[in-house]
Parts: structure tokens; C-alpha cells; sequence
């Protein structure tokens, strides 16, 4: 857990942030004001709303997480998906996840009927991304040709706040180059920092960061009903088994993608392989 939440707890709450349209035009004058600044701190709802506005934009930003840091765009813009895409260099056929801001959300992007009642909210919000089965609603250019899709709602007020004022999910991806280490601080993907209309900083410097924190969120395909497959072992881990032995779902161990077994599934696969948040 990041050591700034509490005190983001206390700056920023996307449940009582008041009157979105206006913070969201306050955001457009201020960017207008300031052209050439793409760097921001994560202090409240101005630069969240800063962060949203540029979203809403079309534009890609990196924004810290629960985990590590994050690359995000538009899920629902196809110009955004393929800058995200063309930023990090990334294979065309890997997915990315979908991060929303409430649990209530997900119904809206992803099958929930199946899952038992409770368990959703006991992981989210989290470190933990469910792997769900897609709706229509969500863009067809997003992930084509997978069923499935990949959903973080993090324990993050600044990311939460940015995703409830634009009230559609962002696509999430770890801010890094294909192949890469994940981030915990922006100066570890400066070599991106051209290409991004954005970079928004906790107040949290590298050096009292935990090195675990790299592996990024716990994977859980929840897509069978009554099943559940550990596709990345993450933070919250533990947790995340606790809470599923407790709703009593069957765990199915997943084959090594490297084996490429007939029996592998290679959607999930790429889903496992997928830098997630």
C-alpha cells in the first residue's frame, strides 16, 4: 500500500468532490494557461480534474496507482487506444485492463450475474484486477477478438476521482515499454515523458518505495462461473486467496503459457502476460 493514501484520503474523495462540470472547466483554463506544463502533482481535486480533462481529451497520461505506476487513455476513444499502444510499444494482440471508479460501475462493462454476492466488494477497491466476461457497452476496438476483459477499480482517491468525473473507464496499463520493469515513480520512465500529455506525481519519493510493490496487481480470472484462476500472482495475493476460499469458488491452476499445451487457453495467456496495474 502506498504510503500517501492516508493523506490523499484527506485531500480528495471522489464521493464528495461537488460539482463536476465546473471543476472540469476549471481544469480547460488552466491547461490553456499553461501551455508546455505537463507535470503535475497529485494535491486535490484541481489536478484531478486536469488529469480527467486531458482524458477526455484523447490524450495519454501516467497517473500513479495502488500498485505501480500507470499509462491511461480513453477506453472508449480508438485514437487514444492506439497512442496507448504506439507509447509503450506494445503487441497489438496483448490486452489491457479497464479501470473504473466504483464496483457499481462494473455491471456496466462486464458480466457479473455469475459471481457470488459479496465478493466483488470484498476485493475491490484493491490491488487486484478481476478478469470478467466483456459486454457490448465496452469498445469493440479495445482488446478485439478477447472475450474477456481485465478490471481494476484501485484503492487510489487521486485515479478514483479522475475516472467517477469523466463517468466512463479509462484503459490502464503499466507506464513502461514493452518488456520492461514496471514503475513506481515517474523518473523511471522518464525516457517516455515526450510522448505523454501528462505525468502526475504522488507525494512519494522512489527511495521509501517497496521493491514488491513491482509486481503490480493480483490477476483473477472470474469468468467460470464458481471458478477462479490465479493468472498473476501480485500484491494482495494472500488476500485475494482468503477472500476466494471464503466464497468458496474452485481454483483452477493454470497451465504454463511457455509449455503451449493444446490445453492452454491463449486468451488467457496474453491476459496473464499483460503488464497489468
Amino acid at each position: 500500500m502506498r504510503l500517501s493514501i492516508s493523506l490523499l484520503h484527506k485531500l480528495i474523495n471522489p464521493y464528495t468532490m461537488g460539482p463536476i462540470k465546473q471543476r472540469l472547466n476549471h481544469a480547460k483554463q488552466t491547461i490553456k494557461d499553461l501551455p508546455g506544463i505537463n507535470q503535475w502533482m497529485c494535491g486535490g481535486f484541481r489536478s484531478a480534474a486536469i488529469a480527467a480533462e486531458l482524458l477526455r481529451n484523447g490524450k495519454i497520461i501516467a497517473i500513479p496507482t495502488d500498485t505501480i505506476y500507470g499509462l491511461a487513455g480513453l477506453a472508449q476513444n480508438d485514437d487514444a487506444i492506439s497512442k496507448l499502444y504506439d507509447i509503450k510499444k506494445r503487441d497489438a494482440s496483448k490486452p489491457v485492463a479497464i479501470c473504473l471508479w466504483n464496483v457499481k460501475c462494473i455491471p456496466d462493462w462486464a458480466n457479473t450475474e455469475d459471481l457470488p454476492t459479496g465478493l466483488v466488494d470484498a476485493l475491490l477497491p484493491g490491488p487486484f484486477t478481476l478478469v470478467l466476461k466483456r459486454k457490448e457497452t465496452l469498445n469493440k476496438s479495445l482488446n478485439p477478438g478477447v472475450e474477456n476483459v481485465g478490471i481494476r477499480v484501485p484503492n487510489s482517491p487521486f485515479i478514483l476521482s479522475v475516472v467517477k468525473m469523466l463517468d466512463q473507464p479509462i484503459a490502464l496499463t503499466s507506464a513502461n515499454e514493452s518488456n520492461q520493469r514496471s514503475t513506481l515513480h515517474p523518473s523511471e520512465f522518464e525516457n517516455l515523458w515526450p510522448e505523454l500529455d501528462g505525468v502526475f506525481y504522488e507525494h512519494v519519493g522512489l527511495g521509501i518505495q517497496k521493491q514488491s510493490w513491482r509486481n503490480g496487481s493480483t490477476v483473477i480470472d472470474l469468468s467460470i462461473k464458481g471458478k477462479y484462476t490465479i493468472l498473476r500472482k501480485g500484491i494482495g495475493y494472500q488476500k485475494a486467496i482468503n477472500h476466494l476460499n471464503k466464497y468458496k469458488l474452485q481454483q483452477i491452476i493454470k497451465k504454463k503459457c511457455k509449455e503451449k499445451s493444446k490445453e492452454s487457453n491463449e486468451e488467457e495467456c496474453k491476459i496473464s502476460e499483460t503488464a497489468q496495474c
